[in-house]
């Protein structure tokens, strides 16, 4: 495993599909498949190359033990649209704010899925989940 592979979330052949597929004009309903396939093509390279996550030790229990495993959300897919040179900054600030009112009006979650009942994208925690 290269270094750093393990915090890794945009592989080189990541980065390359979403150069090729990426359109100005796509709808929501695109944006949102093409981060489940970014996604699905994140979880096949670490699992064909066998990264795991990182080693990490909660601040608040003291556990030690792999971390999260990394993801593509929409607005991370969005940002890297300028971070990578696809598309212009004021493009990709337009479409960042254009998908926060989105997810907000039709109560979508970070991946474009609609939020649990309850509506909370996360609840917080009362301890840890690991323990």
């Amino acid at each position: 495993m290269a270094a750093g592979d393990a915090q890794r979330t945009w592989f080189p052949e990541m980065i390359e599909r979403l150069r090729c597929q990426w359109r100005g004009d796509m709808g929501f309903d695109a944006l949102v498949e093409l981060r489940d396939e970014l996604e699905a093509m994140l979880g096949q390279i670490r699992s064909g190359r066998q990264i795991r996550s990182p080693i990490v030790k909660c601040s608040r229990c003291g556990y030690v033990g792999e971390g999260a495993a990394p993801h593509v959300s929409v607005r991370a897919m969005i940002l890297s649209l300028r971070r990578f040179g696809i598309a212009p900054a004021e493009e990709v600030f337009a479409l960042e704010k254009s998908w926060a009112a989105q997810r907000k009006l039709n109560g979508l979650d970070l991946y474009g899925k609609k939020l649990e009942a309850g509506g909370a994208e996360t609840a917080p925690a009362a301890g840890c989940g690991h323990t």
